[in-house]
């Protein structure tokens, strides 16, 4: 039987909910709003298809411009609630699959590559997209994450070719002259991590001291829900290992250390029972030797999609 319109226009939602999902999550941060930006992207788009569906030659052209503007007005409200947020702010960690004990072999990924996939924006470069405005943040994450041309940006924008152009090259300075582009390979990732792990549960200073780089940065987002680092990130090595090594004070008899996969990076995810505590993700020095990065989030509302089995973090939207 023919679908009816209704049935088309959900047929055509779901097919492309997954990069709708992906698009919002990279320029908002957050799995909330990143649920209500698609709530209003599907009720846009049914309520297009019950007037008519003429006009609508690709759906996938009209989701993802429907998608994105309604990100772009939801950075408003971002805005204003991050004003009274309490402490440093992270996105909201994606926790995907238990990480390997032994990485796959063969090359590690290109860091030249032009489009990166859209699982893998790391935490590191998700707080350099923070320091972007809204919409040079829209532009690179179409541009530089998802491979689209500035033409099509500007469509999707409706903004001109060459306006979308020079935010594009705004923002790439902006991104690469805070984040090069660099990634370690998994292996040695996941071994930095290990190592940090167990030196942080350990409270173990003089191991701290050696994988930590001098400048290093911790973030620790507790949202004021709980204890955390303080109301700014902590700089330095010194600074950093006192602090990590406290976290070893903090271990209950019940927390179990899981290793997965956090916005495409090896990272550890604490667990005190089956629910979670903590989420940890390194990032790496170019050498990949030591830890110039620490990214803590213990918020509470930020861990409510974690579970000790992995589950899908892009819930259905009716």
């Amino acid at each position: 039987m023919k679908p009816t319109g209704d049935d088309a226009a959900t047929r055509h939602f779901l097919a492309h909910r997954e990069l709708l999902f992906s698009l919002a999550y990279n320029m908002l941060g957050t799995v909330a709003d990143t649920e209500d930006v698609l709530q209003e992207t599907w009720l846009s788009w049914s309520g297009r298809n019950r007037r008519s569906t003429a006009g609508v030659d690709n759906p996938r052209a009209y989701l993802v411009r429907v998608a994105v503007n309604h990100a772009l007005a939801w950075r408003a409200l971002v805005a204003r609630r991050r004003e009274t947020y309490v402490g440093p702010w992270l996105p909201e960690p994606l926790v995907g699959a238990e990480a390997a004990a032994e990485p796959a072999a063969g090359p590690a990924p290109d860091a030249a590559d032009h489009a990166l996939r859209a699982d893998e924006v790391s935490m590191a470069l998700l707080v350099v997209l923070e320091t972007l405005t809204p919409l040079e943040r829209a532009v690179f994450v179409l541009h530089e994450v998802f491979g689209y041309p500035h033409t099509e940006i500007a469509d999707i924008l409706g903004r001109g070719h060459a306006a979308v152009r020079q935010v594009a090259r705004r923002a790439r300075a902006h991104v690469h002259a805070r984040r090069p582009r660099f990634r370690a390979h998994p292996r040695v990732r996941r071994q930095a991590t290990e190592r940090f792990v167990a030196a942080a549960l350990g409270g173990d200073i003089g191991s701290l001291m050696e994988i930590l780089a001098p400048d290093v940065t911790v973030w620790t987002d507790g949202g004021g829900a709980r204890r955390a680092a303080g109301l700014r990130p902590v700089r330095g090595r010194d600074k950093a290992a006192r602090l990590l090594a406290g976290y070893a004070g903090r271990r209950t008899e019940d927390m179990d250390v899981h290793h997965r996969r956090v916005n495409g990076d090896d990272a550890a995810v604490l667990f005190t029972g089956d629910s979670p505590f903590a989420v940890m993700v390194m990032d790496l020095t170019p050498e990949g030797d030591q830890v110039s990065a620490v990214y803590i989030v213990t918020n509470p509302e930020k861990l409510t999609h974690i579970h000790p089995e992995p589950t899908p973090q892009t819930p259905e939207t009716t």
